[in-house]
């Protein structure tokens, strides 16, 4: 990515990230479609109030994956394979041990969880049995996202997106087979999900194996070793924290949005499920910035950061203004692909909460692209403080604005989440960038 026109390089990269992003939200979007028309709005509110501890846990495993990817993107870079190897050897080792840890901590502690966010009874089954499978499946995320991120860090959008487009079908399968054939309720479409994963984690090894060779790894490349680790958890940790940080105000949200009914939990469930579906975009150019701020900081090419930068915030304003005009005037029907018919109310709801995200696009496209791109180039705290302020925001929403407001309230809480975000991370790129020019002695146009 350190050749050639940055808008061309861009485009090249993100759209198969974003077809990889769409169909793992299609999957999602079929999971979510199944369980509200076939178990009821109960089983939807339920498996959609999982969905900030489900960022809480399973957020961090992928910002850690991705943050581990960081150090190769920057040896590929600097085209120092034998490192890069050194990286790649010691991430296994790493991750291997924190999957184990995780998944033992959260799987004996997501009842109480549950219960403490106030997880009203009529859902609260509902909302257990699916949670725990998907923890019981945290290796399996980090398998899948630990392989997907770096093979992407050496330049390879692609074949993650067909990994994903194998797991796709696979889930889709799956949850016909276990909810519609098998009755196994919510925990037949958690089972799909991780199931699913699996599959793509699966394609990735025997990718790896068969086509990349600099992830060959050699016998004296296989020792541990204390300073490869510590890099990688500075990288990997803050990332993780990042979401974690950031699903904890979420959390809050969520603990008082519960206090709101079940309905207006289906409400929020089945436009978030919508509202995520038009966010890929977004995802998949904040991917691409943090490859291309890694690779470029690797290169010693500040020149062409701020290049980029700019062309991607372009991108991500115009579909930002498209998806908007798209869900103001489809957004109820959207929503009523997962509720029953005659949820009018809760599809009302649905429609005004996609309204009021989506006029904030253009704010989440910069806190993607932006703090990413941080985070590429080798400051991971900063995405840190960025997550703590969009914490902040959504815990004041909660414990202020909803209780207030009642729904509407609700609605704010991700543009003003994604709003302090921003005014955090502008000015703290500009500030990492004019280090980065005194650290290499370049005069650049990174600003």
């Amino acid at each position: 990515m350190t050749q050639g026109k940055p808008m061309g390089l861009i485009l090249g990269f993100s759209v198969p990230l974003l077809a990889g992003f769409l169909f793992q939200q299609f999957y999602t979007i079929i999971d979510t479609m199944i369980v509200g028309r076939f178990l009821g709005k109960y089983a939807l509110a339920g498996v959609g109030s999982t969905g900030s501890i489900n960022f809480l846990i399973v957020g961090f495993c992928m910002g850690l994956c991705g943050g581990f990817a960081i150090p190769i993107a920057q040896r590929f870079g600097a085209q120092d394979e034998e490192s890069l190897r050194r990286f790649f050897a010691n991430a296994i080792y790493v991750s291997a041990v924190l999957a184990v840890v995780i998944t033992v901590a959260v799987s004996l502690l997501c009842g109480w969880i549950l219960r403490v966010m106030n997880t009203p009874e009529d859902v609260y089954d509902y909302a257990y049995r699916y949670i725990l499978v998907i923890f019981l499946g945290i290796p399996v995320t980090i398998l899948y996202n630990l392989l997907s991120s770096i093979i992407r860090a050496l330049g390879d959008s692609r074949h993650p997106v067909y990994f994903l487009m194998a797991s796709s079908v696979v889930n889709i399968g799956l949850d016909l087979i276990f909810i519609l054939v098998f009755r196994m309720g919510v925990v037949g479409a958690a089972l799909a999900t991780v199931l699913s994963q699996l599959v793509a984690g699966i394609c990735c090894i025997v990718y790896i194996l068969r086509s990349m060779e600099i992830l060959h790894i050699r016998r004296r490349e296989m020792t541990p070793d204390r300073h490869h680790v510590r890099i990688l958890m500075n990288m990997g940790v803050p990332m993780g924290l990042q979401y974690s940080i950031t699903a904890l105000g979420a959390v809050v949200l969520q603990t008082s949005v519960n206090g709101l009914g079940s309905d207006a939990m289906a409400a929020i469930t089945a436009a978030q499920r919508v509202s995520m579906f038009f966010c890929c975009p977004f995802d998949a150019l904040g991917q691409t910035m943090s490859t291309w701020g890694g690779q470029h900081v690797g290169a010693k090419k500040l020149d062409r950061v701020g290049e980029g930068l700019r062309d991607c915030v372009i991108l991500g304003s115009v579909y930002s203004i498209a998806a908007f005009l798209v869900l103001f005037f489809f957004g109820d029907r959207l929503a009523g692909l997962f509720l029953g018919a005659g949820e009018s109310a809760v599809l009302r709801n649905s429609r005004l909460f996609l309204i009021i995200n989506s006029a904030f696009y253009i704010p989440l496209a910069l806190v993607n692209i932006v703090r990413f791109l941080i985070q590429g180039i080798g400051f991971p705290t900063f995405a840190i403080l960025a997550g703590v302020c969009e914490m902040i925001a959504r815990m004041a929403v909660g414990m202020l604005l909803v209780p207030a407001a009642g729904f509407v309230g609700a609605a704010f809480a991700n543009p003003l989440a994604w709003i302090a975000a921003d005014l955090f991370l502008i000015p703290a790129y500009r500030y990492e960038i004019r280090k980065l020019k005194r650290l290499f002695g370049e005069q650049s146009g990174g600003e």
